[in-house]
């Protein structure tokens, strides 16, 4: 369980974070949708311990970033480590045991290259497969599926239901709603800092089509195409 209490985060003097209070309960996956800019890797990365914040987060395992898989939008690695010791460099940060890692490699990654020669798919792969061989209890995955071709988005969404079965706490982020329809029990809405609304499977349906209408509107009009 991870409590967020009145958080609120400022960049100088503008407020990009206004008094979030939110909870995500073990064995359930959470979505975070909201226009670019809303705040969400923010959140994300308050809820990871790297950046200053007022306000409370709780959780059952402390401290929470010792127990928590984060995965970045643009992962970052170090320009001459390969695959693997990248795998095994994250291990050794959660004193996890790892032996055999090339059996583990699901995603059929060349672990013997330098990570930072990889593709931008591949280094997604890379950070997400780390990540999961740390043991961890709670992930944030910050748009896993961008940039990863479509088997692999297959495998991700089943790596989501696995964790979920598992008991663990997963929040996503997504820009596209079906990956998130086939992923979450409740997806909340960030807008301008401020969750807005929270809405449960039953009616994401609905969530989508309010989403495409205030987006869309009659903007394709607007083009005159014929």
């Amino acid at each position: 369980m991870i409590h967020i209490n009145n958080l609120s985060k400022h960049f100088g003097k503008q407020q990009v974070l206004h008094n979030i209070n939110v909870q995500f309960e073990k064995g359930k996956v959470y979505g975070i949708v909201g226009e670019n800019g809303a705040g969400k890797t923010t959140l994300f990365r308050c809820l990871a311990g790297l950046e200053d914040f007022d306000g409370e987060i709780t959780s059952g395992l402390q401290p929470l970033k010792h127990h928590l898989g984060l995965l970045l939008t643009e992962p970052y690695f170090l320009p001459r480590i390969t695959g693997q010791e990248y795998i095994q460099l994250l291990c050794n940060a959660r004193n996890t045991s790892i032996t055999d890692i090339a059996s583990k490699n699901i995603f059929d990654l060349p672990l013997h290259k330098y990570a930072a020669q990889y593709s931008t798919g591949m280094k997604k792969k890379l950070a997400i497969t780390a990540i999961l061989l740390q043991g961890n209890s709670y992930f944030i995955l910050d748009e896993p599926f961008n940039g990863v071709d479509i088997q692999s988005n297959m495998m991700i969404v089943e790596i989501i239901h696995q964790l979920k079965a598992l008991q663990k706490t997963v929040i996503i982020s997504s820009h596209i709603f079906s990956t998130l329809s086939d992923t979450c029990d409740t997806i909340h809405v960030l807008q301008n800092g401020s969750i807005t609304q929270t809405v449960q499977k039953a009616d994401f349906a609905s969530l989508e089509q309010t989403m495409k209408n205030v987006t869309i509107g009659n903007k394709l009009q607007q083009l005159g195409l014929v």
